[in-house]
């Protein structure tokens, strides 16, 4: 797959204000390309997931993010870098003092994570620089932009989206469930997202795992053709109520079959 090009249509459909994110994950340190950014080392700090991507798509850097270089408890259960058995049962989180065990193992349960020891780094690159082949595209919007990227998926299947929401841990969602289920994940920004990340208020994420990349191009590519979907969005509102010939045309065929005509 060339990933210059599925940028470029990502680019041309959706204008989104950052770049479109590629994001593997590695099994060892040989897949990592030269020029990949360690936090630790090349930053002088550990960082979260949810920075690793904004820098990619802000900066424009490929980043690694291997244990030592992630700080957040959640990034290191979700990625699999721990065994996460005091996350799941919520001890550690009573420990740290962030809310009561049963609480917190409730919410615990209901996220996505990565097997332990399975994976040793995560690596993220702007689309148009990426030297790798990627699990998933992330890609950050308004929800007009986000909209369409939702109506590209399922263009060409009819099936909704299957994206249970949190409204924090968007890395659980954001790289685990997208992996796991192969699916395109619409994400809600979280707390450490917006805090730790500089995520604004109008932006969402959207999700496309590498599967689907193609069939989501050519959803988009349809809708902007039909002239119904696309982004900027354009405008039909009259003040006699004047819909879409396409509209007009769907209303009087459903019309006649309610007549039996």
């Amino acid at each position: 797959m060339d990933l210059t090009e599925v940028n470029k249509t990502l680019n041309f459909y959706i204008r989104p204000q950052t770049f479109p994110v590629a994001v593997r994950m590695c099994q060892s340190g040989e897949e990592l390309p030269a020029k990949a950014r360690s936090p630790k080392q090349d930053l002088g700090t550990a960082i979260a997931v949810c920075q690793g991507i904004s820098l990619a798509r802000r900066y424009g850097w490929t980043i690694a993010i291997g244990q030592d270089d992630e700080s957040c408890p959640h990034g290191l259960f979700v990625l699999g870098y721990v065994p996460g058995r005091s996350y799941l049962d919520g001890s550690s989180a009573e420990a740290a003092g962030v809310g009561s065990r049963e609480e917190f193992a409730r919410g615990a349960q209901g996220l996505s994570w990565l097997e332990y020891g399975k994976y040793s780094y995560l690596l993220a690159a702007p689309l148009h620089t990426a030297k790798f082949e990627p699990h998933l595209i992330v890609i950050y919007g308004n929800p007009a932009q986000i909209a369409r990227l939702v109506q590209g998926a399922v263009a060409l299947t009819g099936n909704a989206l299957n994206t249970p929401t949190r409204g924090g841990i968007a890395c659980s969602s954001l790289i685990a469930r997208t992996m796991l289920t192969d699916e395109c994940q619409l994400i809600l920004a979280g707390a450490g997202d917006r805090y730790f990340a500089l995520t604004q208020d109008h932006e969402l994420a959207f999700t496309i795992p590498l599967s689907k990349v193609e069939i989501t191009l050519q959803g988009l590519e349809r809708g902007h053709t039909s002239g119904l979907h696309r982004y900027p969005t354009p405008s039909s509102l009259r003040l006699d109520g004047v819909l879409p010939i396409a509209y007009q045309q769907w209303a009087e065929l459903l019309k006649k079959e309610k007549e039996g005509k």
